[in-house]
């Protein structure tokens, strides 16, 4: 609550936070929409592949030319690092080999580091996350996506004395989505290619949302910086509105469906048969808490808080996210507070490849929203039982064995690699 007079306090002692952004898309526009409005960030540098698309999505969220004039625009990511002027990096390319490398360059230059790119985080987050706290720089989600807001709903249940049953997201899902690809993503979203293209929409992201990889990423980083548990055999997605969220999400044992209380699960908008969900959560996240004394379950009657039939679990949940128009939290509290808005402290949950359709020996993996797989939420011990392959390992990647639809490809499917990457990946998967 105090975020913005320490931030007003930096501005006008002349100091501002300087922030690097790695990544004009979506994400990075939406934040770049507010700086112009934020009294106490400045950006200093931003880098993306396409400089000139760069500067364009700066005109088109409102910046004017003198603005715009005033930012460094790089094709060279690295170049961020070694600047003085940057105080935060932003780093929001989405590509998980390139994350790991970015968040590493960022603890070797003494740069706070804001992870938009979750592929990254689940691919090797708790070994990033230890490094970053050894340097003693801040490793962060970021604010605005669902995995922060989930672990600041979750950081308050728990806060304030109550078990956390459950947590986390909405979204549309339906079995089928498992093997949507790129050419057919946006007749499940109701829109035609041109408006798509229009809209500036990338298909292979769209579609990572869609066919459930994008909800195993988050729920995986939501169990890996919350002491939460992944479903044993990936998320079950049941259709639920918020009012239902403390009734379908508690324990089997108390009537539910999760296999255990601490669990994180998505909920679906729509029900198994395309109908709508009553008041559902599509865009929003949930906690749901349970009483453990007959006092709290009491209040929740009194205070008219939604709850199941025994009255002792109850819901809370925020029904929107707005991803980068919410970032300067994260960058706040890193410059100001030097604490994360959720980070990973351990390996729990896993995001694993899954063939989408029969896949020949010699094919090519294309990684998350692509044609060939899509990713599966597992306990990490498990994925590492299976020698299951990481789903941000599965981009470019020849397999050497038949893959039946629906199986999971294991590292002894692939053809050998051997780079940084997988390296820092190896090394997590020790310290777990």
């Amino acid at each position: 609550m105090n975020l913005t007079h320490l931030a007003a306090a930096r501005a006008e002692a002349g100091k501002p936070i300087r922030v690097g952004l790695i990544g004009a898309g979506k994400f990075g526009s939406m934040f770049l929409a507010q700086v112009p409005t934020t009294k106490g960030i400045e950006v200093a540098a931003i880098a993306d592949l396409d400089v000139g698309r760069a500067q364009r999505s700066c005109r088109e969220v409102g910046w004017t030319d003198g603005h715009v004039g005033s930012v460094a625009f790089t094709d060279d990511s690295s170049s961020l690092f070694t600047r003085d002027d940057v105080e935060v990096v932003v780093e929001a390319t989405g590509n998980p080999a390139a994350g790991v490398d970015h968040a590493l360059l960022a603890i070797e230059h003494g740069k706070h580091i804001v992870m938009v790119n979750v592929e990254a985080d689940v691919l090797a987050g708790a070994y990033l996350a230890e490094q970053a706290r050894r340097a003693g720089v801040v490793y962060s989600m970021a604010y605005g996506d669902q995995p922060a807001l989930t672990a600041e709903l979750i950081d308050w249940a728990r806060a304030t004395g109550f078990t956390v049953v459950a947590a986390g997201k909405g979204t549309k899902y339906l079995p089928v989505y498992n093997t949507v690809t790129p050419d057919d993503v946006w007749d499940h979203y109701g829109l035609t290619q041109e408006e798509a293209a229009d809209a500036g929409m990338n298909p292979r992201m769209f579609n990572s949302f869609l066919d459930g990889t994008k909800s195993a990423l988050e729920m995986a980083a939501i169990a890996n910086a919350c002491d939460l548990t992944p479903p044993s055999d990936g998320l079950l997605f049941p259709p639920c509105g918020v009012d239902d969220l403390p009734h379908i999400l508690r324990p089997q044992s108390a009537g539910g469906v999760l296999e255990q209380s601490g669990m994180v699960e998505v909920v679906s908008c729509v029900e198994r048969d395309g109908r709508p969900v009553f008041r559902d959560l599509r865009w929003g996240v949930y906690v749901v808490l349970e009483a453990l004394n007959d006092y709290a379950a009491g209040c929740f009657r009194q205070y008219g808080l939604k709850t199941d039939d025994s009255g002792r679990f109850a819901a809370m949940y925020k029904p929107f996210h707005l991803i980068g128009l919410e970032l300067n939290i994260s960058i706040m509290s890193a410059a100001l507070r030097g604490e994360p808005t959720g980070q990973t402290r351990r390996f729990a949950g896993d995001v694993v490849a899954v063939a989408k359709r029969a896949l020949k020996a010699g094919e090519i993996l294309d990684g998350e929203g692509g044609y060939t797989v899509w990713g599966k939420l597992l306990p990490a011990a498990d994925s590492l039982a299976r020698r299951a392959l990481p789903i941000g390992l599965a981009h470019g990647v020849a397999l050497v064995n038949d893959i039946a639809a629906g199986q999971i490809v294991t590292w002894d499917d692939v053809a050998a690699r051997d780079n940084r990457t997988i390296s820092i990946r190896r090394a997590m998967e020790a310290a777990a």
